[in-house]
């Protein structure tokens, strides 16, 4: 059975460009999460990776590579267990497929690496630019944060971050550090949640 995996960051980004290459009879596994929060760790990518073991999935499609992840080695990492279990990966922009008669496709192997890098060195700029952006906004005074003593709702507050909420609900939940580091938040962000959340539950 064939198997497509897609991956938007935020709850409001569009997944329709991810569907454009479908194959009919796929099944579809959708994660609404950072990109740089472990393949494994994310909800649906560990259903497909449970099927896979089952030996319900045997082809897995994705449109991008950046859609298993922006690490490159956890990228490696999710291909490397995908071929343990004889599984394909096809990279729909790529039009590549990481196995060639049941061997690893050397070609896909060397593209996928450098792209994998190429992504995640993308986030890392990216978030460096953001960090310098706002370094330079407030040395000359224009950084814009909420403005001083307004009070943010509980709701638009969780709103902002609903995978630490989602990983807070859960019946056993991670650490208050390990959500932080799945969802790309502070230590005191998920602390913050967690309060807000049992207080509305007290309520």
């Amino acid at each position: 059975m064939k198997a497509r995996y897609i991956r938007v960051s935020t709850l409001n980004q569009k997944i329709e460009r991810q569907f454009e290459k479908q194959h009919q009879n796929e099944i579809i596994y959708i994660d609404k999460i950072s990109g740089s929060t472990p393949f494994s760790k994310r909800s649906q990518a560990s259903k497909l990776l449970k099927d896979i073991l089952d030996k319900r999935i045997n082809y897995v499609s994705i449109s991008s590579i950046d859609r298993l992840g922006r690490n490159t080695l956890d990228v490696l990492q999710t291909i490397e267990k995908l071929h343990l279990q004889n599984v394909c990966l096809k990279v729909d922009n790529l039009g590549l497929e990481s196995l060639t008669n049941g061997n690893e496709n050397p070609t896909f192997k060397l593209i996928v690496s450098v792209l994998a890098n190429i992504s995640e060195m993308e986030r890392n700029s990216i978030l460096e630019r953001q960090q310098e952006g706002i370094a330079i906004a407030k040395a000359k005074g224009t950084y814009k944060g909420r403005a001083k003593d307004t009070v943010e709702s509980s709701e638009k507050f969780l709103a902002k971050y609903p995978m630490v909420v989602n990983y807070l609900s859960k019946k056993s939940p991670p650490t208050l550090l390990e959500i932080a580091k799945l969802t790309d938040c502070s230590k005191n962000t998920v602390q913050k949640v967690k309060k807000l959340i049992t207080q509305q539950v007290g309520r």
